[in-house]
């Protein structure tokens, strides 16, 4: 199973304050034991909202939205992707992480929908496609990294 941990903003986080060096070293640390694990399959922090933008869908109209976004606590600061065997798994990887933000933080655990999930829905003819997006987007990873 997959998991995206979603590291929650704050005022600091929003604000643009960047982590200190020791939790910097610390979440490295971390990150090496996921990686270590064969847990961490991607993770990266996020910039503040004021640098972002949101599209509003309404049928066939689009509402481009420039940040920065009012509710704070409904904001992404960061994510990562995890390969764990359960929720249970990811919860206890999550309690050994380091606190992510200077004061109290929120950190939330989804699962990752995998092609199995869709049943009947996900044709032999939709999995080939996402089969193939999926293989095209690691080659063009690839080639980027090398």
């Amino acid at each position: 199973m997959r998991f995206m941990v979603l590291i929650k903003a704050d005022a600091n986080s929003e604000a643009g304050v960047m982590p200190s060096e020791q939790l910097l070293a610390e979440m490295g640390r971390f990150n090496e034991e996921l990686v270590n694990a064969g847990v961490m399959q991607a993770g990266e922090g996020l910039h503040p909202s004021s640098k972002g933008a949101r599209v509003r869908f309404s049928g066939k109209e689009r509402q481009v939205i420039d940040g920065p976004f009012a509710e704070t606590k409904e904001l992404i600061a960061g994510f990562w992707i995890w390969k764990c065997a359960s929720l249970d798994e990811a919860i206890a990887w999550l309690k050994r992480c380091p606190n992510p933000m200077l004061g109290e933080s929120e950190v939330e655990i989804r699962q990752v929908f995998e092609a199995e999930d869709f049943g009947a829905e996900l044709t032999p003819e939709l999995r080939a496609q996402e089969d193939q997006l999926r293989t095209r987007v690691e080659e063009q990873l690839r080639q980027q990294d090398a």
